[in-house]
Order: C-alpha cells, then structure tokens, then sequence
C-alpha cells in the first residue's frame, strides 16, 4: 500500500498531539493542514515539517491526502467533517463529534453514502489500561459490573474556561463514551451543574451525572474545572470499576511529569499517549487493513444523547430517560 497521506483542518493546542500519532505511524505522512488564521497554520507547518493549504476546499481536493482531522472549534465540526466527507477522504473528528445528536447523524449517513470512514476522538478508550479493564469485564473476570466512577478534578484558568462549551460538553463526553465502552448503554439518568469563579465565565465549571445502567449497575461522573484535588491519592482523573468478584482502577496520577503543560501546572503523561495511540489506530488498523475503531460514529451519536439528556436533567431538575 501507499504511505497514508493525512491533512488537518485546525492547528490548535491538539493538533500537536496529533502530529505526533502521524509521525509514529511508519507508512503515513503529514501532508498539510489549514486554519483560519493563516499566521498560526504557518506557523504549525513549520513545527510539523507540511505545507499549508490556502483554503480548507484546497485541502480536501489534495488528491495525495487520504484522510482528514477535523480539529476546529466544535462549532464547525459538521460543516468540514461533510467537506472531507464528501470529497471521499476518510475522517477523524475531534470530540465532541458534534454540537447535537442530529449533527452527528448527518456525518454517519454522509459517510455511509460516500463509503469512507468517520471516526469520532474517543481517545481515553485506547488507554491499555481501559482496553484490559473492558476484556476483564467481557470475560466475567470482575464478576457483574456493581459500579463504575469516572472522576476529573484539574483547575482550569478562566482565560482557558472562557474557550470551552462548559464541563459538560467538553468533560463529561469523554466520561460518556468510556460509560459506554465499559459499562454499556445508560437507561437514566440526574445531573447537577454549577459555576464557581469570580463570575467572569457564565458557563459551568462544575457537574456531577449518576447514571443507571440497562444492566442495573450504577455509575457517577464528576466533571470539575473549578479546583485541584491535593488530597492524598488525589481524584485528578480516575476510572474505577467495582464488580462482584474484582475490581480495576486507572488514574492520571501514575504517569506525571513535573512539567507545565499547554494548562495543567503538570504534565499527565497519559493524555498524549491516548491521542497518539488513536492517531495511530485509524492509520494502521482502520485505513490500511480495514478494522473497526474501538468507538464508531454510531457510539458518538449514543454519547452526544447522553449528553443532552444531562443538560435536560439540569434544565428541567429532574430524571431523564436516555
């Protein structure tokens, strides 16, 4: 096969990470990128050694580009994910794949029709740590799943939280899907949101959703940008799962480097291994020999459901149907 040419449309924070998942794939390169501001793709082109399109259409009519991250601002998450989509190149779009359920939908139908992939950045799932607690849970080594708890505690500055949709769009959808890798579909659900700054941000930086499982376990997801935990065995972003005969655990907390990160006043080490290991599984293992990701655009669509369903929670102060 040919080297797997790849293209970004975006050149944010993220797209550092994922330049790297590119270059440790032997047979891919990083054909180009574009962004809305020109300085900026021109100055990530130089860092990641490609070229710079003048238009995002340029981009998708490259014919050496064989697939497209879509890593712009959620807002336009659609709109270039149907560009690349209807251009015939395969896509990667960063999370949330969308802004709401129909959104996604129309991604997935436009990618049946054109016969490409769309594959939404569900990354913490390609941690090893959560694919060995999945197969633990198929093969009945932890007994029936009692409980699962996803919990992430890391202050973000109001100059960043100030960019982000809020905790819920853009925390608690990766608690969704790893929900739903792990512990299969919700059947309801309750969320409480809140907002504690010096009120400069309207958006919440605070949420907690408990979830029942349609297989009677229960789960809680806690979201929080408003503060660190420096308690002992801090909750910086744990995974446990509780189940009748065992039990698993995954935690930031077990790879830091005592560096800043682009936010964090330290560097989690596992978040960058995730995005590159995701990077690298849509290259080699869905592009060039035609597996499936280990979370489709189908699971996205389920995830963006779970989300809305926690927004209506806290809307309208009661339990929700997912």
């Amino acid at each position: 096969m040919k080297t797997t040419g790849i293209a970004f449309l975006g050149a944010g924070d993220v797209s550092s990470l994922h330049a790297e998942g590119v270059r440790q794939c032997a047979d891919a390169k990083l054909v180009g990128l574009w962004n809305r501001s020109p300085d900026r793709g021109a100055e990530r082109a130089a860092q990641f050694g490609c070229k710079t399109y003048s238009s995002a259409e340029a981009l998708v009519s490259d014919p050496e580009v064989d697939a497209v991250s879509v890593l712009t601002n959620l807002e336009t998450h659609l709109q270039y994910a149907l560009l690349a989509i209807r251009a015939g190149k395969h896509v990667l779009v960063e999370k949330p794949a969308g802004n709401s359920v129909q959104e996604i939908e129309q991604m997935k139908t436009a990618a049946d029709k054109a016969g490409v992939l769309c594959v939404p950045v569900h990354n913490y799932i390609y941690e090893p740590g959560i694919n060995r607690t999945r197969e633990l849970l198929q093969q009945g080594k932890l007994g029936t799943l009692v409980s699962l708890y996803i919990l992430y505690n890391i202050h973000h500055p109001e100059k960043v939280t100030i960019r982000y949709p809020g905790v819920i769009r853009q925390i608690l959808t990766h608690h969704a899907y790893m929900t739903l890798y792990l512990a299969g579909e919700p059947a309801s659900l309750s969320a409480l949101k809140s907002t504690l700054n010096d009120g400069t941000v309207p958006q919440e930086n605070l949420a907690m959703v408990t979830m029942k499982m349609k297989s009677g376990a229960l789960a809680h997801l806690c979201a929080s940008f408003a503060s660190d935990d420096h308690s002992g065995d801090p909750w910086t972003f744990l995974v446990k799962v509780i189940g009748t005969k065992g039990a698993t655990r995954f935690s930031y907390r077990d790879w830091v480097e005592n560096k800043p990160a682009v936010v964090h006043s330290q560097t989690y080490s596992a978040y960058p291994y995730s995005i590159r290991n995701t990077v690298a599984h849509f290259i080699e293992r869905c592009i060039r020999h035609g597996d499936a990701p280990l979370s489709n655009i189908g699971d996205a669509i389920t995830c963006q459901r779970i989300i809305e369903a926690c927004e209506a929670s806290v809307a309208e102060k009661r339990h929700i149907r997912v």
